[in-house]
């Protein structure tokens, strides 16, 4: 059974996540799906790219399905990651990928929302960072997504509190373009679509490379990255690690000792 439905009109594309039994959670299975559209729609040249759920949804996507993160002693989120994928195929993918909104994100689904070039969201839609309730480390490229997204202060405050975070809020941080009433929010992100596919696509294609690798220039020394990557193994490798993933695997609030 499919989880993610496709569909093209004229130069926009489609990829629709249908997945409701798992709350679209980005499992290797639906990532690999997505992947292979965003794929498909670069062969076919096309000029703009929508992601969306289905519509009237109340989770857009519950993030990382952590029923496939490692228990413990290995990096849960490292090079190989499904996510890291995702993210990288909407990085380099040669036209805009516009997100489109309804709902609840959460944890890394909100990195792959950031991670698209617009985000067009209704006003019952939220963003949640929820790696401190599970005791998981995020990786150095997954924060320098929140980071290009958002103000430094926004973005600490999503990491630290993993509240949501309203869409009318994040409009007004810059992290998001619009927000829409659920009833044009589609009208409204089609027609955006459809504007940006009018437009000389070779130009626009060279603008989002450019903007990614200068959104990417951040100098670090080796030294440093050393101690980030360091700084990861010391939760991974944690009591805290495996109290979280069991406990969410168990229905139960974490008991955190803090080692």
């Amino acid at each position: 059974m499919a989880l993610t439905n496709t569909n093209v009109d004229g130069n926009v594309g489609t990829i629709t996540l249908n997945n409701p039994e798992k709350r679209n959670a980005l499992s290797d299975a639906l990532v690999h799906e997505v992947v292979e559209g965003l794929r498909d729609f670069s062969a076919r040249r096309l000029r703009a790219v929508i992601l969306r759920a289905m519509p009237g949804v109340k989770v857009w996507s519950a993030g990382h399905d952590v029923g496939e993160l490692p228990e413990g002693r290995r990096d849960p989120l490292g090079w190989d990651d499904p996510l890291r994928h995702l993210i990288r195929e909407i990085e380099d993918f040669p036209a805009p990928v516009i997100a489109m909104i309804e709902g609840t994100v959460w944890g890394g689904a909100s990195e792959t929302v950031f991670a698209c070039d617009l985000i067009v969201a209704s006003p019952e839609a939220t963003f949640a960072v929820t790696p401190a309730k599970l005791g998981v480390p995020y990786n150095v490229t997954g924060m320098l997504t929140f980071l290009n997204a958002a103000n430094i202060r926004i973005v600490k405050e999503l990491l630290f509190t993993a509240k949501p975070m309203t869409a009318a809020r994040a409009e007004r941080a810059g992290a998001i373009n619009y927000v829409v009433p659920a009833a044009e929010l589609e009208s409204f992100t089609y027609g955006l679509a459809n504007d940006i596919a009018l437009l000389a696509p070779l130009s626009i294609a060279v603008m989002k490379e450019q903007l990614r690798v200068l959104s990417g220039a951040h100098p670090v020394s080796p030294r440093g990255f050393e101690r980030v990557q360091g700084l990861r193994r010391t939760v991974y490798d944690s009591f805290d690690y495996g109290e979280g993933i069991s406990a969410f695997r168990e229905k139960r609030r974490p008991v955190f000792r803090g080692e």
